[in-house]
């Protein structure tokens, strides 16, 4: 057989009648779908999901407008994995296309997947409606676990973003702890970030506040401490942090 009739014939084989490229289960009541713009990277996965016993069909499409065009009598989707490979889900039109997918598909779990897994893409992910977010660091079986996981109702995340949320959380559980009873909360977020150095612009983006509300809590803060300028204000609270360190040991 030539190698263009052998082309030919795998291409008739492999015609995307949902699931698609070679990867349906004929005895599986229940399908994953990928979507991937990228096409040898979603029929890898695809291939790979299904070798390593995902326990369902599965479809690879390049987007949603595909799907709706060859889903013909696809089992009923369970889950959805959304590839998006190096970029992240706070570039351009992301998010949004995530919405977009949670809010279309209501009661179908939105999966993740991304070379990226830092703890703001993680959350950003989940707060457009992912029910989970597996990083590319992963082997094949945990991503298996995780599309399961989805699929059962539950929410898979990466253990390292866990841990560096409960890391975020207890630095800031000791960084505001010697300003208790001095300050309310956002005057001790403001003094710390006083005691690092940082400048209004910074402080205002990082807390989501307004430069003005900043430079307010500022002249409160100054005033409390009985401050003239930053400066004193970032010595004082330096030997207040520094008391209530010694105080918890």
């Amino acid at each position: 057989m030539s190698t263009a009739a052998a082309l030919s014939n795998y291409a008739s084989a492999n015609q995307p009648r949902v699931p698609a490229n070679g990867t349906e289960n004929a005895s599986s009541r229940e399908c994953l779908l990928i979507l991937d713009g990228r096409a040898l990277d979603r029929e890898c996965l695809a291939s790979a999901l299904v070798e390593h016993e995902l326990g369902m069909a599965v479809a690879a499409m390049g987007s949603i407008e595909e799907w709706r065009t060859k889903k013909g009598s696809a089992p009923p989707l369970v889950a959805i994995l959304f590839n998006l490979g190096g970029r992240k889900v706070t570039d351009r039109g992301i998010a949004d296309e995530i919405r977009h997918i949670s809010s279309e598909f209501k009661s179908i779990p939105v999966v993740i997947l991304a070379d990226n897994e830092e703890l703001t893409q993680i959350l950003t992910a989940l707060e457009c409606g992912a029910r989970g977010y597996i990083p590319t660091s992963v082997g094949i079986d945990v991503c298996v676990e995780a599309i399961n996981l989805a699929a059962a109702g539950g929410i898979f995340v990466p253990a390292s973003s866990v841990l560096s949320m409960r890391h975020l959380i207890d630095s800031g559980s000791r960084d505001t702890q010697p300003f208790t009873g001095m300050f309310t909360l956002r005057q001790a977020e403001v003094a710390q970030a006083l005691r690092r150095g940082k400048a209004n612009k910074i402080i205002a983006y990082e807390l989501n506040l307004r430069e003005s509300t900043v430079k307010v809590h500022i002249r409160n803060i100054m005033k409390k401490l009985k401050a003239t300028n930053r400066t004193e204000v970032a010595y004082k609270v330096n030997d207040l942090f520094a008391e209530g360190t010694l105080a918890e040991k």
